[in-house]
């Protein structure tokens, strides 16, 4: 900020009035700001349906079924516009990354659905292992070993050698079909409908939503989660796993920790209105889909 123009606009009134304009100035200068945060009843536009789809982690078992109860949902409903954006993690952790990346990148077209994927950081994760192999044994620490075995390929036993993880690299650069590195490629960032905001991970307390930069709508955790700092906007994302999907005034978390737990949560909007949707494992390995209001904190369908 320019000084000679900071000192113009602050300096002292002279005169008859200049006790009225200073009183004026430091109304001005101190007056609360107007409240940014999201409606209290928040909204899709109307004519509008959504559907957000938390972390599937390489559970094509799970989202299956649970895209399936979508799309039959969407079937059923007079909409002008159904949108089902998934938030991000398709791989690594769970079994089948790559039957994940196909499936997605594969789902039809011609159902009257609108279908937006989100880049989270697993992905980045991965194509950043393609770009430069040397942080190949990082990516495996946190689940990239199952995403190359759903490949048929393993981390190198000398892990230390960055020649050997460029080796795995080329391999699977070689094996993603062209389709499967365009989804990974195209992923967006966020999406915004109505008064909501979905990104991966979270959002900088602070900042406009429409300034968020892609690491932290990617990677934030504890300075979005931690914060009461409210947006314009409600905040659905995925990346923290709880065990339960949750919900307040800021955000709505829908990592219920799929690979583990066997619970794929998805969240519907329609109006003012909200639903709980989950694909469940029993005990017997069967799939189940559980629906459930959307209400507050603690809402996993038993």
């Amino acid at each position: 900020m320019n000084p000679h123009l900071t000192r113009a606009r602050l300096r002292k009134p002279t005169g008859p009035g200049a006790a009225a304009t200073s009183g004026m100035m430091i109304s001005t200068l101190f007056r609360r700001r107007p409240r940014t945060g999201a409606p209290r009843t928040p909204r899709t536009p109307a004519g509008a349906v959504v559907w957000a789809v938390g972390d599937v982690h390489g559970r094509l078992d799970l989202v299956k079924p649970l895209v399936e109860a979508v799309l039959a949902d969407a079937d059923q409903v007079a909409a002008d516009r159904k949108v089902v954006i998934f938030l991000g993690d398709y791989v690594d952790r769970g079994p089948d990354s790559r039957g994940v990346i196909r499936f997605l990148a594969g789902l039809p077209r011609d159902r009257g659905v609108e279908w937006r994927f989100l880049r989270g950081n697993h992905e980045e994760a991965m194509l950043d292992f393609l770009d430069d192999p040397s942080g190949g044994a990082r990516w495996c620490e946190y689940g990239g070993d199952a995403a190359l075995r759903s490949y048929g390929l393993r981390p190198p036993e000398l892990a230390h050698r960055t020649e050997a993880w460029a080796r795995v690299a080329a391999d699977l650069a070689h094996r993603l079909t062209p389709g499967e590195r365009a989804f990974l490629e195209d992923l967006e960032l966020s999406v915004s409908i109505g008064d909501y905001f979905f990104a991966h991970a979270g959002a900088r307390p602070g900042q406009p939503l429409e300034r968020q930069t892609g690491r932290d709508l990617m990677w934030i955790r504890n300075s979005f989660l931690d914060s009461d700092v409210e947006f314009e906007k409600i905040v659905v994302h995925g990346h923290t796993p709880t065990d339960e999907v949750y919900v307040d005034r800021r955000r709505i978390g829908l990592d219920t920790r799929a690979y583990e737990s066997g619970v794929l949560s998805a969240a519907r909007f329609e109006g003012s209105g909200r639903a709980l949707i989950q694909a469940v494992e029993d005990g017997d390995g069967a799939v189940r889909i559980c629906a459930t209001a959307l209400e507050a904190a603690g809402a996993v369908a038993g």
